[in-house]
């Protein structure tokens, strides 16, 4: 399921954007302030966010300097419409630029290009000579398909989505478990080695010291 965060402190308008993310199969959180987003970023995992200005404690412009390490995309969504409001948000690592009041036609629009931009909704993947097919869930390398359980599948798929990203043991173990985690790294660890050792990712899936793992593709 994609996964995405509300920062947005008005919650009227937060709550009318998750009834209607969720309504479209979306999965969504809500944040009401900067450094509650930051906090909830830096625990889990999301594929997009939708990201209000002005906030209370940490303002948008601020926080998405965070969110960029994370390389998550981001359309900022606020009152603020001087063009150089707009120049600023783009130049800023924003993916769109969204001014209230807004149809949310045109909101849900705006977010299925860019989570389309970023292959968050694809139902096929390649990588290297792996073929993935998202919808029948099944996998296959150079033609020859490969069996893999449930969370091995949900796992590949989160490397393949997430490129040459460094993904913490904790934000796979919440996105691809789905619950929350505590800090017992067996698990990730050994599902990580099953799926390189199925697959022959052994080099591709690398190790990253202290903190996690990194599916490297060359692009």
């Amino acid at each position: 399921m994609i996964k995405i965060l509300v920062v947005e402190d008005e919650k009227p308008i937060s709550n009318l954007i998750k009834m209607n993310l969720l309504d479209e199969g979306y999965g969504c959180t809500c944040a009401y302030d900067g450094q509650e987003a930051a906090d909830i970023i830096e625990s889990r995992t999301f594929d997009l966010v939708l990201l209000d200005i002005m906030l209370p404690k940490i303002d948008g412009y601020e926080l998405i300097e965070y969110i960029n390490t994370y390389e998550i995309p981001v359309i900022f969504l606020t009152a603020k419409s001087n063009v150089l409001d707009k120049v600023k948000g783009l130049k800023a690592g924003a993916q769109d630029y969204i001014t209230k009041p807004f149809e949310i036609v045109e909101l849900l629009a705006r977010i299925e290009t860019v989570l389309r931009r970023y292959d968050k909704t694809a139902k096929t993947m390649n990588i290297f000579n792996i073929h993935i097919d998202i919808a029948a869930r099944t996998v296959a390398k150079s033609g020859q398909l490969i069996n893999l359980t449930l969370k091995e599948f949900d796992l590949l798929v989160f490397f393949a989505k997430n490129k040459n990203r460094v993904l913490s043991r904790s934000q796979i173990y919440t996105r691809v478990w789905g619950e929350d985690f505590m800090g017992d790294s067996r698990t990730v660890d050994l599902h990580v080695q099953r799926v390189r050792k199925k697959l022959g990712l052994e080099k591709e899936i690398v190790a990253v010291y202290k903190v996690g793992y990194r599916l490297e593709v060359n692009v």
